[in-house]
């Protein structure tokens, strides 16, 4: 790895920061603002009456995970429907239909802000079944996690409230109208600048350098990719995903994909700090957002640019399966920024990772996808955390641990240990049936840890509802596009209800005064425990499987 390479990765990663930063203060201001103001915009009315539901009543945190699950179920039955009836859809490219398991797979994925993709997105997907079905639920389904993390923030805030956490329909709508939307809309236009494709165009042949033609496929890419980053959503327009030039065209654009995937993520935790009225806590879980993302980042930058072999080195770094339009650094902080994340979007093939670098990725992903996480998922995910962290202090100086003023209880973490064992279960439980059955061996392509290492990260990626892939696994069959539907289902609803359980127990407290007692969450050295038990947490629960594969494969 030479100056200039280090410097360029350097460079890239201190103008993300820089840009991040710049919009912390403001964005989340305006987060906090739209989810504490009483006031509804017209186009909101209009919604609430077709939608029959009243958005100024407040719900228990029961209604709001039954109006959340029943919203859920309705999408998912609509986009099974048009995945089972595209070939019938107008502009539908002459595709067929999928089969009652890749439409399953596929309705699940974008239900549950997954967007796994088993299918080669522009040879099997119309305009419409994209536009109507895809993106629309790239929107709502984004729109879902930051209603569940909003709630839980409400249940910090709030005190004697009976349990009730806000209304979904009002959270979600204006999370659509008054965030997703007008941000997409800006995101969009900012990648038309960049060069990304925006038409309704079919198969057009062009003209190539060499001389000779291609069929390329047009369609609104801009205007999906911008929503498909902003939400953590992850997928891809083309089957090539964010390496793709018509989607992912410069170094320019690459970076802003990066941005536009951790704006929101990294920019919740200030909106959380004012509406609990201490905007310390917002700091304190955005630093430990930080510094584990930043640690993970650059670890996967040195595997990528430091990777073994001659061949790597003289290359500048390991460039397989990597567009060099990118180069080495700009695929791995892509590759960081999407595992840290839960957005299944990627610029380079992961299967070509050094097996340090892979290591990395699966780890981000482990972790809960905390570092920053997913829109909404990222901070109830590390509140979560933070409710252990200070569990285990109080055990440490032998006293009730309270978080927020919020006493935590046994019913409390019985709930925070049911949310952190869900998807280890899941994925441990999913890759060992994947080894062991017949129908999972077929699909593995790489024998020893290389193999292993595939399936674990397929595993992890749908119960973490993150939707990359090694791609080195032929997950398009049914026992994969079935098992993996069931994971990401799991992996996504099981903790979100959790989750409110745990927002409306908060809810209904009276919140307890601070004393010279209290544990300060907001300094340093919380900040470190926290961040010290997300890692002991994933280390204890999946060290022996990442020692089978990535760990061993390292050392090989």
């Amino acid at each position: 790895m030479t100056m200039s390479e280090t410097w360029t990765a350097v460079g890239q990663i201190s103008l993300l920061v820089a840009a991040l930063a710049a919009v912390h203060l403001p964005l989340g201001a305006y987060l906090a603002h739209v989810y504490t103001s009483p006031r509804h915009l017209k186009v909101e009315r209009l919604g609430y009456r077709l939608m029959r539901v009243d958005a100024d009543a407040e719900q228990r945190w029961t209604s709001y995970l039954f109006s959340l699950l029943g919203f859920s179920l309705v999408s998912l039955l609509a986009l099974y429907a048009l995945g089972r009836l595209q070939e019938h859809l107008p502009m539908n490219l002459g595709v067929s239909a999928f089969d009652p398991a890749g439409a399953w797979n596929t309705a699940v994925s974008f239900v549950s802000n997954t967007n796994w993709q088993w299918y080669s997105g522009e040879a099997a997907a119309g305009h419409v079944y994209q536009m109507v079905g895809l993106a629309v639920q790239n929107f709502v389904s984004a729109a879902v996690g930051i209603s569940v993390a909003i709630a839980l923030v409400r249940g910090f805030a709030r005190s004697g409230t009976d349990g009730r956490v806000g209304n979904f329909w009002s959270d979600l709508t204006r999370t659509c109208v008054r965030v997703l939307l007008p941000m997409a809309l800006l995101a969009a236009v900012a990648l038309l600048a960049t060069g990304v494709i925006q038409s309704f165009d079919p198969h057009s042949t062009v003209q190539t350098l060499s001389g000779g033609t291609q069929s390329m496929l047009g369609g609104p890419v801009a205007s999906q990719e911008a929503i498909k980053e902003l939400g953590t959503n992850g997928g891809g327009f083309f089957n090539a995903n964010s390496a793709h030039p018509l989607e992912n065209p410069t170094p320019v654009s690459n970076l802003l994909e990066i941005f536009l995937l951790l704006v929101i993520p990294f920019t919740l935790p200030r909106a959380f700090g004012l509406m609990v009225r201490d905007t310390r806590q917002g700091f304190a879980i955005v630093s430990v957002m930080g510094s584990l993302f930043l640690a993970g980042a650059a670890l996967l930058t040195w595997a990528e640019m430091s990777g073994p072999g001659l061949a790597a080195q003289a290359a500048g770094g390991a460039l397989e399966g990597k567009e060099l339009r990118f180069g080495t650094a700009g695929s791995a902080l892509f590759a960081a920024a999407t595992t840290g994340t839960s957005t299944g979007a990627v610029n380079s093939m992961q299967d070509s990772l050094t097996a340090p670098g892979g290591g990395v990725a699966v780890f981000n992903m482990l972790l809960g996808e905390i570092a920053p996480g997913g829109v909404g998922s990222g901070l109830y995910g590390m509140l979560v955390l933070a409710i252990v962290a200070v569990f285990i202090a109080g055990l440490m100086v032998g006293r009730t641990p309270e978080y927020l003023g919020k006493k935590i209880g046994r019913q409390e973490i019985t709930l925070v240990a049911l949310y952190i064992l869900t998807v280890p279960l899941l994925v441990l439980v999913g890759t060992a049936l994947a080894i062991s059955l017949p129908a999972g061996q077929a699909g593995i392509q790489e024998a020893g840890p290389h193999g292993l290492s595939e399936v674990l990260y397929a595993m992890t990626s749908a119960a973490n509802n993150n939707g990359s892939a090694f791609a080195g696994l032929t997950v398009a069959t049914p026992f994969y596009n079935t098992l993996l539907g069931v994971l990401m289902l799991v992996g996504r609803f099981v903790p979100i209800a959790l989750v409110l359980a745990l927002a409306g127990r908060f809810a209904s407290q009276k919140t307890v005064p601070a004393t010279a007692g209290t544990l300060p969450t907001h300094q340093p050295l919380f900040a470190g425990l926290l961040g010290s038990v997300a890692l002991v947490v994933v280390g204890l629960t999946f060290i022996p499987v990442l020692s089978l594969g990535p760990i061993v494969e390292s050392l090989s």
